[in-house]
């Protein structure tokens, strides 16, 4: 427990995490909130990250194709899911604890929650500062954007486990006929910011 807190000595301000689709632009809006705000004020976190790490370190594999978008990381995807479920299973806060372990700026973005597991991990961990965050887009924009059913994925609780049953703080929604980004993400932008700019006050009072 002591190592825990060890990690934890520069507590974020505010967590946004996000789910949504695949295709549906969950990483385009948090870098786009990063961009805003800056590295030093903001990270953003992949869970996917630590676990295509621990993947590829199991399975001898090139880490770097598994994190691209290419039809590597496709060829492993529903395998790397089911390993991930196993995981997961065994300890449900395995790769959030991984994904935040490095962070130190006072808020977090965390790009790709997955299953009501990962926002329980946040909820209870950090309960005071976490925020949840829905993008989604239609399957017409989606297929423009790339994405085709793949049965073991689009079906599987890494894409379905956030559908239903969980009151988001907010919706954005990424469609080019929805209101513009900059004007549905004003909001969580505003609060975002003052999570960061408290955070500055504080360093200098110390």
């Amino acid at each position: 427990m002591e190592e825990v807190m060890e990690d934890r000595s520069s507590e974020p301000k505010l967590i946004l995490v996000f789910s949504g689709k695949r295709k549906s632009g969950k990483d385009y809006v948090t870098d786009l909130i990063q961009e805003r705000l800056g590295s030093e004020a903001c990270c953003v976190l992949r869970l996917s990250g630590p676990l295509k790490q621990q993947y590829a370190q199991e399975h001898g594999l090139d880490l770097d194709q598994l994190l691209g978008p290419g039809p590597y990381k496709e060829q492993y995807r529903a395998d790397m899911i089911r390993w991930g479920e196993t995981r997961r299973n065994q300890d449900p806060g395995f790769f959030c604890r991984l994904a935040t372990k490095e962070a130190r700026q006072p808020v977090w973005l965390v790009s790709d929650a997955r299953r009501l597991s990962d926002l329980q991990w946040f909820w209870s961990e950090f309960p005071q500062q976490t925020r949840s965050i829905r993008v989604q887009s239609s399957e017409k924009t989606r297929t423009q954007r790339g994405w085709s059913f793949t049965a073991g994925v689009d079906d599987a609780e890494s894409e379905c486990g956030l559908d239903s049953g969980v009151e988001c703080d907010w919706i954005i929604t990424n469609e080019a006929d929805a209101p513009s980004l900059d004007e549905q993400l004003q909001p969580i932008l505003k609060l975002a910011e003052e999570a960061a700019s408290s955070s500055s006050i504080v360093t200098a009072d110390q």
